[in-house]
């Protein structure tokens, strides 16, 4: 998990797309006196290609920053899960920003190509 982690900032970082946050989920569950598997949410985008999409739709902004979770299951695979940007089209009725939608999933593809990604 912890260098999966690393790989996938080192590869936003590579892009050079501003990353925001990390939250480790399992830790919050620990603390909070629940037991979690290893769970943590990257924050991360690019202002210039995601705030497109809030021109279109004010709503959009749910949807950016990207998020990416990253968990382990019972097994100790690593997953990578993110919202398909073409769903996040629909979601909010974007139908002006078909090219942006298409470079956002090629970077996130880009960037999970060596976790199993959901």
């Amino acid at each position: 998990m912890a260098e999966t982690l690393k790989r996938l900032k080192m590869d936003i970082a590579a892009k050079g797309i501003p990353f925001f946050s990390e939250i480790d989920q399992s830790k919050l569950a620990s603390d909070a006196g629940v037991k979690l598997r290893p769970s943590t949410l990257l924050v991360f985008g690019n202002p210039p290609l995601g705030t497109l999409f809030l021109t279109s739709e004010p709503a959009a902004g749910l949807d950016w920053p990207v998020r990416l979770l990253v968990h382990e299951d019972e097994k100790g695979d690593v997953w990578a899960v993110y919202t398909d940007f073409g769903w996040i089209a629909r979601r909010h009725g974007i139908k002006d920003r078909n090219d942006a939608f298409a470079t956002a999933s090629g970077l996130i593809a880009s960037i999970t190509s060596s976790v199993k990604a959901r």
